[in-house]
């Protein structure tokens, strides 16, 4: 397993070193195995500019996540607004760290294979959220 960390147009700013035990120890919970996964910390105009150029999507946002998983090894790209996980703990009442720690968490849910498309899906996501954020 590779976690790597970036930070693009951003300070970059101290990852907990307990972070990667975490994030495999959700891999493997999950009957899979950790392979590369890189966390980009970027600013809203970077991960805006992502959205436009790969998605054709028009919006500001927290998290993308692109898929590079082949069979049971979880591998992927990352990429994490930090100005949207600020204003996220925020308005949701959170510190920054357990709101970065949902967001990243939720990334690798993606690369896992879950979805957040339908009401269904989210709630789906939240539960295994919350899950796995009370196992750090």
């Amino acid at each position: 397993m590779s976690l790597n960390y970036y930070f693009e147009e951003i300070e970059d700013f101290p990852i907990s070193q307990n972070i990667d035990k975490w994030i495999e120890n959700t891999i493997l919970s999950e009957k899979r195995k950790a392979g590369d996964i890189s966390f980009i910390f970027c600013s809203d105009d970077y991960l805006l500019n992502i959205n436009q150029e790969y998605l054709n999507h028009d919006y500001y946002t927290d998290v993308i996540t692109f898929d590079y998983v082949q069979e049971d090894e979880i591998s992927g790209d990352i990429f994490i607004s930090v100005e949207r996980i600020r204003d996220n703990a925020v308005e949701f009442n959170a510190t920054f760290d357990d709101e970065l720690n949902r967001i990243m968490i939720h990334g690798v849910l993606h690369l896992l294979g879950y979805k957040d498309k339908s009401e269904q899906e989210k709630q789906i996501m939240t539960d295994k959220e919350n899950e796995y954020l009370s196992k750090r």
